[in-house]
């Protein structure tokens, strides 16, 4: 619990002008309310999507710095979001007395009852396992070796044997590569999706090492491989646009499905080394293809104009491979589809 003291209206802070705000482009929603009460569930992309027509500008509208955007714990179930349309800009209190007047008042949140930007409990399995394994983590992993009574396959609770386990590491996540991340555009290998199988906990350090499986989500075998665990990730950060262009395209969804819509996990074949990072926003645009027009005895091939059709919220990124969820779409996401700079 940390104890908060807070106008009732406390404003996170203002564009300058309304004419500001045009000349940045943030455009209300067509049906805006006055203000809004935050209730369990919500998250801030919600949120702001009930007074932006761009949901994922409204840092802008709060106008949030460089480090607020990687912390935006700002509201709570039960705060008022205030629309002040002559910014336009956002503020944020409660309402206290019969009367409706606006007071100073002091009470406690749990921080971890903050609105996220997002929605955790899609992207939650994908912020601590081993999405990606690129062919340097593939070499240095461990490696199981066997299995108790030489199972061919275990689960919770059995005991594995395993190489390469190095010291002072007590537990590891057990994976295996399971698809290729080819480039779309090259053919490039790029990386290894990895699929999660579950942990173990190391019994004894020897070598062998001797690990008893902790959970397990599918089936365990000798072959697979094992990296350190990593620890739980806070995921915080709010949506914004890149500072440079990006012009990435989408290597893969999420456990191999040829297409698929909004608040699903896809791949880009693009990541730190671009100059990705999480919480940058892209927008999806649609790859129509070409065409061949034969006419006036002329054969003649056409490119036709790609369609946005939705955005991209990025939440995880390694060295070439970014995951984003579908925050927005108006028709299927498809491998093969770009996604660039808003």
């Amino acid at each position: 619990m940390i104890r908060i003291i807070l106008p009732l209206i406390f404003s996170i802070a203002t564009l300058v002008s309304g004419a500001a705000g045009a000349s940045n482009g943030v455009v209300l929603a067509d049906d805006a309310p006055d203000m809004y009460t935050v209730v369990r569930g919500d998250t801030l992309w919600d949120i702001s999507g009930r007074f932006l027509r761009d949901p994922w500008r409204w840092p802008e509208v709060w106008r949030l710095n460089r480090e607020e955007i990687r912390n935006p714990h700002l509201i709570y179930p039960g705060q008022m979001i205030f629309l002040d349309r002559s910014g336009p800009w956002l503020t944020v209190g409660r309402r206290v007395g019969g009367d409706q007047k606006l007071s100073p008042q002091i009470y406690t949140e749990d921080l971890g009852a903050a609105v996220p930007s997002i929605p955790l409990h899609v992207i939650d399995p994908f912020l601590t396992r081993p999405l990606v394994v690129d062919q340097a983590r593939l070499e240095g992993a461990a490696t199981i070796i066997a299995t108790e009574t030489n199972r061919v396959l275990t689960g919770k609770g059995d005991t594995i044997f395993a190489k390469n386990v190095v010291p002072d590491t007590p537990v590891w996540q057990i994976f295996r590569p399971a698809r290729p991340l080819k480039d779309p555009l090259t053919g490039e290998l790029l990386a290894w999706e990895a699929d999660y199988l579950g942990s173990a906990r190391v019994s004894d350090h020897g070598t062998p090492a001797t690990l008893e499986v902790s959970s397990a989500v599918e089936e365990i075998g000798v072959g697979d491989l094992m990296l350190p665990s990593e620890g739980p990730a806070v995921f915080s950060y709010a949506p914004h646009a890149p500072e440079h262009e990006i012009d990435g395209r989408l290597v893969s969804i999420y456990r191999g499905v040829a297409e698929t819509g909004a608040l699903n996990v896809v791949a880009l074949n693009v990541g730190e080394r671009d100059g990705l990072e999480r919480g940058h926003v892209l927008a999806l645009y649609r790859n129509r293809g070409s065409v061949e027009y034969k006419g006036d005895g002329v054969r003649e091939t056409f490119e036709l104009p790609e369609k946005r059709y939705g955005t991209l919220f990025v939440f995880r990124t390694f060295e070439r491979i970014a995951y984003g969820l579908v925050m927005e779409t108006d028709g299927h996401v498809s491998v093969g589809d770009s996604a660039r700079r808003p």
